[in-house]
């Protein structure tokens, strides 16, 4: 009997170990599961939309539980996102996600992110490579078609003057040199220009997409203009910080921003809807600022082993000065 007991005593004992060892294993990864680290280097600070986009992004991550966001501020140094890129490297992040200051001058580091297999994607602004294809090098990239914003731009203007008299000069205020963003809503505002006779692009210059700059060179624009007796009716600005820095230049000249010259900018930040209130802005093209969901799609989708495009595609949307009122309070940015 006593044999019969002890057997008996050691079942038991296995049997619990087995169902402990059962409970941990199905629980423990649950707990220690780990998260997907993603290296994001944005542009910088330089305009409020630009501001709101990060925000955005971080607050999102943040409420992930499976995810986590490590930020770098480039602030507008293709330097600075080439050492966090590779400071990327260095941690083993599971993505590497950026936001390109300019255009080129990425075909090395690509490379080395691609030995150490880790997954690009490239938001807001594209890049080219002088080896192979973008494409090749990344995911993904997500962003609007900036060739639209620039063509939604010229259109408003078109239309603003369509039974103006006479040849109307347009000034353009373009974002930073060697960005994606500038290059495309330049080639997309003059596509529309050059397709009728009545608007001419009289003035173009780099605003560096700053409200500082923007009122800097449209300055500059207002002098020279005066010297050529030239007159400026149209400004068209790349961003609205580089226009509401304009509006500061050109009520300093003793001219009105919005009647005497007419101003069509892009982002759709809240100043810029308050500025159309004021009958100061004539219109604001919408820049999509809200990343998050479609960024955090293409990571899952990926995990997943899904289809991915090749570009997720974001819109435009032109605000005219009729509707600012009604859509001041939705803007969250």
């Amino acid at each position: 009997m006593r044999k019969v007991t002890v057997v008996v005593a050691l079942l038991l004992g296995l049997s619990t170990l087995v169902l402990m060892a059962g409970c941990s294993s199905s629980t423990q990864p649950a707990q220690q599961k780990k998260k997907l680290i993603i290296g994001f280097s944005q542009v910088g600070a330089e305009t409020e939309w630009r501001v709101a986009m990060s925000r955005i992004l971080k607050d999102e991550f943040a409420k992930q539980p499976d995810m986590e966001l490590i930020f770098s501020d480039a602030q507008q140094k293709q330097e600075n996102q080439l050492k966090a890129i590779r400071t990327f490297i260095q941690q083993k992040v599971d993505f590497i996600v950026f936001a390109p200051v300019v255009q080129t001058g990425w075909d090395t580091v690509l490379a080395e992110v691609k030995d150490a297999k880790i997954p690009v994607i490239v938001i807001n602004r594209a890049l080219k490579t002088s080896v192979g294809k973008p494409e090749d090098f990344m995911v993904t990239f997500i962003g609007p078609d900036n060739l639209d914003a620039g063509r939604k731009a010229a259109g408003f203007l078109v239309d603003r003057f369509k039974n103006a008299p006479g040849t109307i000069n347009v000034v353009q205020l373009e974002g930073t040199v060697g960005a994606s963003t500038a290059v495309e809503r330049r080639v997309g505002f003059a596509e529309v220009i050059q397709g009728q006779n009545k608007l001419k692009i009289a003035k173009s210059q780099s605003g560096d997409y700053t409200r500082a700059k923007g009122k800097e060179v449209m300055e500059a624009f207002l002098k020279s203009a005066k010297a050529d007796r030239l007159k400026i009716d149209a400004l068209f600005s790349q961003s609205d910080d580089m226009g509401i820095g304009a509006m500061q230049a050109i009520e300093e000249a003793g001219l009105k921003p919005g009647k005497d010259i007419v101003i069509v900018s892009i982002d759709g930040v809240k100043g810029a809807f308050e500025a159309m209130i004021a009958g100061k802005l004539a219109a604001t093209v919408e820049n999509p600022v809200d990343y998050s969901a479609a960024l955090m799609k293409v990571i899952r989708d990926y995990q997943a082993k899904k289809e991915i495009p090749k570009w997720v595609k974001l819109e435009f949307k032109l605000y005219p000065a009729e509707v600012a009122a009604k859509e001041l309070p939705n803007r969250v940015y």
